[in-house]
């Protein structure tokens, strides 16, 4: 397995946990900058290195009344302005082909949806961007199959794969942890351990989740093995715009990472 090198981290076996942290979609500003500053601090506390996440556009939402995010140019300034402001690395996610090249420029990981894993020009344009590619396996598809989706960035050695649980019959998703060890294969693997436990579709035209499952996931994914951790996280998840049923509170955040470092410390 690679280690691949988000800014000064290096993201692989022999290295510290990685978090990818924030909320699903940019909501405005001073919000964005409070919630990753309070995140910066919790990390540092923990000894934690991190990656603060937020999308411009959530152009997967289940219906399209759903709120979506400020749009690429907005949201863009956003990410910079906590880029800048706070000293951090910043992800966000891409859709379409045209938004790499422009995202790059401020961004340091482009993500890939997992509805989108299989999209062989948008795979290549974020790996032409010289930015590492984050890309979230599918649903729907077989963790083995994840190697091609890495190849076809033009750039496996800047590719980190993220698990995000599989379909398992309607509105409900499950989590084989096999899969954390074939993909690790690969590329050094993420956890996400919040959209794991969504319930696509389930709230009435919205996706619903219940948080409540995601610490176990998690503790079990660092036990298995993986390099870093994707945890969504609210101030107030049950008023959140986009994917409030999944998301974590602070306060369950900092339970999440205290278990994650007792784990660690003992398979050390």
């Amino acid at each position: 397995m690679s280690v691949v090198h988000v800014g000064p981290h290096a993201v692989g076996e022999g290295h510290p946990l990685l978090l990818i942290a924030g909320p699903c979609v940019l909501e405005g500003r001073d919000f964005n900058l409070r919630h990753a500053e309070h995140l910066k601090e919790v990390c540092a506390a923990h000894g934690v290195p991190f990656v603060f996440k937020a999308s411009f556009d959530k152009a997967n939402r289940t219906s399209g009344g759903s709120h979506r995010g400020p749009g690429l140019q907005e949201g863009l300034r956003m990410l910079e302005d906590v880029k800048r402001a706070l000293d951090l690395l910043v992800l966000t996610d891409v859709h379409e082909s045209h938004q790499c090249a422009e995202a790059a420029e401020v961004v340091d990981v482009l993500q890939i949806p997992a509805f989108l894993c299989r999209q062989t020009d948008l795979l290549a344009a974020a790996g032409a961007t010289g930015r590492v590619v984050n890309i979230k396996k599918g649903q729907f598809l077989a963790p083995d199959d994840m190697a091609y989706a890495r190849d076809k960035t033009g750039a496996p050695e800047r590719v980190l794969l993220t698990e995000r649980g599989t379909t398992f019959g309607y509105r409900d998703l499950v989590v084989d942890y096999r899969g954390l060890s074939i993909m690790r294969r690969f590329a050094p693997v993420v956890f996400d351990g919040t959209h794991s436990v969504q319930q696509p579709g389930a709230a009435g035209g919205a996706t619903g989740g219940n948080r409540a499952l995601a610490p176990g996931l998690v503790r079990a994914a660092v036990a298995y093995g993986v390099d870093a951790l994707f945890l969504e996280v609210h101030p107030d998840p049950d008023n959140a715009p986009s994917d409030g049923p999944n998301q974590l509170d602070f306060g369950l955040l900092e339970r999440v990472l205290t278990e994650a470092e007792k784990i660690r410390g003992a398979l050390q």
